[in-house]
């Protein structure tokens, strides 16, 4: 290994580091809890080294928001892909949605409401978020019947599951009744060609993740 490859090998270590301390941090005490001299203390770097990576918190809030992107596909995509037909399809994805903002709120934030410095719905949108709009539209698209937008059909769905996220988490909702809206909103706003039985697999391109 050359030193030139040797020091971006650090330099990418150095970088999972940060972020993943801030993530920690943030997940334990809530991102204003996450200061550039709290993470310096906790990774043992000094400030100096944590600017040469990130400019600033606003900077580490979209590299989590970035990773959380990856992460949420990633498992919007394992949950569809364990059941069979459109219904069940569209019910594992509204469970695992949910689940990802149950289990992991300062991602969660991250990716949906703080400013992380990305671009949403734009020719520059990060490839992630991207990606996790499309792990929705995978699955939506071919549920949203033939008069409608398969991505628009996606952003109403994923409105609705975001407001359940959000409004359940601040306690405005009471979570007993989590499992009965996922089942009003799969049967009574998603399920449109339930006789059909089309798979969820589509190649329609996403607009990207939109906020």
């Amino acid at each position: 290994m050359s030193v030139q490859e040797r020091k971006q090998r650090e330099r990418a270590e150095r970088e999972r580091l940060i972020v993943a301390t801030a993530r920690e941090l943030a997940e334990q005490q809530g991102w204003d809890a996450v200061t550039t001299r709290r993470l310096a203390e906790r990774i043992e770097y000094s400030q100096p080294v944590l600017y040469s990576h990130f400019r600033g918190k606003r900077e580490i809030i979209g590299a989590v928001a970035l990773q959380g992107a990856t992460e949420m596909a990633a498992v919007m995509r394992a949950a569809t892909a364990a059941v069979d037909g459109p219904r069940e399809r569209v019910a594992a994805l509204a469970r695992a949605y949910l689940d990802f903002a149950e289990r992991n709120p300062a991602v969660y934030d991250a990716i949906f409401q703080l400013d992380g410095g990305l671009a949403y719905a734009q020719e520059d949108t990060p490839e992630p978020l991207k990606d996790a709009f499309a792990a929705l539209l995978e699955c939506l698209g071919e549920v949203a019947g033939d008069d409608v937008d398969p991505g628009l059909f996606t952003e109403v769905f994923w409105a609705s599951l975001h407001g359940v996220a959000t409004l359940t988490r601040s306690g405005r909702l009471p979570p007993e009744y989590t499992e009965l809206r996922v089942e009003l909103l799969v049967d009574r706003l998603a399920i449109v060609l339930a006789d059909q039985r089309l798979p969820c697999q589509t190649k329609r391109s996403s607009p990207g993740l939109r906020d």
